[in-house]
C-alpha cells in the first residue's frame, strides 16, 4: 500500500493537482448555484442555511486549492467541469423548487464523490482530512435540504417534488459519466494515477 506523497513537485504530483482543480471547480460553481438560491429564498431560516451552505462551498474550495499548492501546483480554470455540463444540460432552473432539487442531487454527487475516495487506501492524511471535513459538511447540507423537501412536499405536492428530483437526477447521472470520462481522459494525459 503507498500513501500520497506530500512532496511538492509540479511533475510528481501532475495527477493529484489535476484531480483536485477538478474538485475545486465543483465547489466553486456549487456556490454559484447557491447564490442562485439565496436570490429565490424568502425566508430567514432559509437564508441562514444557504449562507452557511455557500460559506462552506467557498471553504472547500479554499481547501482545495491549499492541497494543490501544498503538492507544488497551482490552481487552474477547468472549462468544462462538472457544473458547466450540468447547466448546459439542464439549463438555469427558474423556480425554488428546481434550484433545490438540483441542489439536493449535486449535494448528493459531492457527499458520495468524496467518501469513494477517502474509502481509498492510498490517501494521504492531510487529504483525508479535507475529505472528511467536506464529507460532514455535505451530509449536513442534504440533512436540511431534505428537510426543506419535505415541507415543498406538503406544500406542492408530493408528486411534483418527486418529479423535480427525478428530472435533475437523471440529468445529473448522465452528466457525471460524461464528466467523468473526460476527467480521466485529462488526467491520463498527465501521467499515472499511483496515488490520489
Amino acid at each position: 500500500m503507498h500513501c500520497e506523497s506530500e512532496e511538492t513537485g509540479m511533475e510528481k504530483n501532475a495527477y493529484k493537482i489535476l484531480l483536485f482543480n477538478y474538485y475545486r471547480d465543483a465547489e466553486l460553481r456549487g456556490a454559484d448555484l447557491i447564490l442562485r438560491l439565496i436570490n429565490l429564498a424568502e425566508n430567514q431560516n432559509i437564508q441562514e442555511k444557504l449562507a452557511r451552505h455557500l460559506a462552506d462551498a467557498t471553504n472547500h474550495a479554499w481547501l482545495w486549492t491549499e492541497r494543490i499548492l501544498a503538492l507544488g501546483g497551482e490552481p487552474i480554470r477547468i472549462d468544462n467541469g462538472y457544473h458547466r455540463q450540468l447547466r448546459r444540460k439542464a439549463g438555469l432552473p427558474a423556480n425554488f423548487l428546481d434550484l433545490l432539487a438540483l441542489t439536493c442531487v449535486v449535494a448528493e454527487r459531492a457527499h458520495n464523490r468524496y467518501a469513494e475516495h477517502a474509502a481509498r487506501s492510498d490517501v494521504a492524511p492531510e487529504t483525508l482530512k479535507v475529505l472528511h471535513e467536506m464529507q460532514a459538511d455535505e451530509k449536513t447540507h442534504l440533512t436540511w435540504i431534505m428537510e426543506k423537501i419535505a415541507e415543498l412536499e406538503a406544500k406542492e405536492g408530493k408528486e411534483k417534488v418527486d418529479a423535480a428530483l427525478r428530472h435533475y437526477r437523471e440529468i445529473e447521472a448522465a452528466v457525471f459519466a460524461d464528466m467523468q470520462q473526460e476527467e480521466q481522459r485529462a488526467l491520463a494525459q498527465v501521467g499515472p494515477d499511483e496515488t490520489v
